[in-house]
């Protein structure tokens, strides 16, 4: 995982996986990164207005296309970027309280102002890897105040060879790559995720871009948040996710980072922006 930092120092150590099941492993080569540089008609421009930099990782202002400018605002990072430290399998965090502080960028990547927290909405790191914290400032107050829209998440699964923007909050850093496909599962330590995106290798994420949105260039909204990414070739171990199919073949791809889809959170907000586990098609882990 691209694992949250520490003060100001990278913990280059990505996030622990565990053991692989004893089957046989390819080893493929990293995926080729997207040579095009032809621009695209029609392509939003992808900034850093809406993004957060967190104490140890990145995240986003986000709201859903159903949000009203009164609702408190969402923002979203990791499951692993928790205050607390990393959720365990199995574990779900509902509606926790917090005060957490989130540094609001505009888009030059200029910090011009501190947000927080009331609560922990969401949080988990199985199935997925996500957490969505509830702000004291709804996104009209957010708007008003600074000139800042948050990112809307596309409520449609995202589609391999997409051209994508990686957008650090953390190091006020934009990566750009394609989506090269999906992982059918994607295995690091104890924590399973299901259906991940896997980037062109030139989406090098490193620690502290944890949480980042991941954003489609062409509508400019929130189709994945960046989490992971296999460091030294190795098979599920420590800072290595692998790839597991659906007839449990593993895949390991060197240098190559992932992230998890947000369309399925869409299903899950209900009025005023509350997380409803209970609403029709939502299909987050419950407690």
């Amino acid at each position: 995982m691209n694992k949250p930092l520490v003060g100001a120092l990278l913990a280059l150590a990505l996030l622990g996986t565990g053991a692989a099941p004893a089957i046989a492993v390819t080893t493929a080569d990293a995926a080729p990164a997207a040579t095009s540089t032809v621009p695209q008609v029609g392509v939003k421009a992808v900034d850093f207005a809406g993004t957060v930099a967190l104490s140890n990782c990145s995240g986003s202002v986000v709201r859903m296309p159903a949000s009203e400018p009164d609702d408190p605002a969402l923002v979203l990072s990791n499951g692993h970027c928790i205050e607390s430290g990393f959720p365990a399998a199995g574990e779900v965090i509902v509606d926790q309280p917090s005060s957490r502080s989130f540094g609001l960028l505009n888009s030059a990547g200029s910090r011009v102002a501190t947000l927080r927290a009331s609560k922990i909405a969401y949080a988990t790191m199985t199935d997925t890897d996500i957490s969505l914290y509830q702000l004291t400032r709804t996104y009209a107050q957010i708007q008003s105040s600074y000139g800042i829209k948050a990112l809307e998440i596309n409520a449609a699964h995202p589609v391999q060879g997409t051209a994508i923007k990686v957008v650090s909050g953390y190091w006020k850093r934009i990566y750009s790559c394609n989506i090269d496909g999906f992982a059918y599962r994607l295995k690091e330590g104890e924590w399973t995720w299901k259906d991940s995106v896997r980037y062109t290798s030139s989406c090098n994420t490193i620690g502290g871009t944890s949480g980042s949105p991941v954003v489609d260039n062409a509508t400019g909204k929130v189709v994945a948040v960046n989490n992971t990414g296999n460091e030294d070739g190795q098979r599920c171990t420590d800072n290595n996710p692998c790839e597991v199919d659906e007839n449990g073949k593993v895949t390991v791809r060197p240098g190559i980072n992932y992230g998890q889809e947000t369309y399925g959170i869409v299903p899950c907000v209900g009025l005023d922006n509350k997380i409803d586990l209970g609403r029709p098609g939502c299909t987050l882990p419950k407690p």
